[in-house]
């Protein structure tokens, strides 16, 4: 990706840059529409018939795996932040 010529730095998300309260508060955000789209609380369309005529309500529908990869990645940048390292494997102990 892109990288600040001679200062060694190195971009390594889309989300660089970003302050860290709104990515908290988007990582809410996305777990809410996450759990309120598994537990069948979002539609992607609804239609229904008055006596004046037919109306519909359309929602846009979320690729779950995407949605998924959205909130790792969120996640994933706020740790970077804040610097908590989750993906680091625990140290090796030979034993002899």
């Amino acid at each position: 990706m892109g990288d600040c010529y001679g200062c060694g730095w190195q971009r390594t998300s889309i989300l660089d840059g970003l302050d860290l309260s709104y990515l908290q508060s988007q990582l809410v955000a996305m777990q809410q529409a996450y759990i309120q789209l598994m537990s069948g609380a979002k539609v992607a369309m609804a239609s229904y018939a008055q006596a004046d005529g037919s109306r519909s309500v359309t929602y846009t529908q979320v690729d779950k795996e995407g949605l998924v990869q959205a909130i790792l990645d969120v996640q994933t940048q706020i740790d970077n932040l804040t610097g908590v390292c989750n993906n680091r494997r625990a140290p090796l102990i030979p034993n002899f």
